[in-house]
């Protein structure tokens, strides 16, 4: 395997980790939450957490499915947004594990010439890489949110890293 190669595996493989790791914490929330509260805006320019889990699954799949391997397009953003009901917390949860994994594996069948490809997402410009950085820091950036709304409705920690040890300091 050549440099390169191992830069694209050890590059998609990180991204696959961090949305591996935003999937947990959004599990984790879920978890934690009764239906009823999946729909609930804490006002009314804020989000729902089943829109922002709606919202995160249009978002994946335009720029790390369809956009990265030249598939159509169909995304409706504002319905994403407008929804208030329909779906329940494990049809939530399912909805986006399966966009994530399916967006994963297309990372890693991706031909690596596919990294440095431009293309237009949205009106703006991007390379494999920039899509995929773009969906990994969305995916993160909205779980912060779902893990507040989530805090401020329940009043207690999520544990999301219980048993580990987070004062440990970097290996040399």
């Amino acid at each position: 395997m050549g440099r390169s190669q191992d830069f694209k595996k050890e590059f998609v493989t990180q991204a696959g980790y961090r949305m591996d790791e935003s999937l947990r914490m959004v599990k984790k929330c879920l978890d934690q939450l009764p239906e009823e509260m999946l729909w609930k805006k804490p006002n009314a320019v804020t989000n729902s957490i089943g829109n922002l889990i709606l919202h995160l699954c249009g978002n994946i799949t335009q720029y790390g499915i369809a956009s990265l391997h030249g598939l159509d397009d169909y995304r409706n953003r504002d319905k994403e947004f407008e929804t208030e009901s329909g779906y329940a917390k494990q049809e939530l949860f399912d909805k986006l594990a399966h966009t994530v994994h399916t967006a994963k594996s297309g990372f890693l069948e991706m031909a690596e010439e596919e990294l440095l490809k431009k293309r237009k997402v949205q009106g703006f410009e991007f390379s494999g890489i920039g899509n995929i950085v773009h969906v990994v820091e969305h995916f993160s950036y909205h779980t912060g949110q779902i893990a507040l709304w989530t805090k401020l409705l329940n009043n207690k920690d999520l544990g999301f890293y219980d048993g580990f040890d987070l004062n440990l300091k970097n290996e040399i």
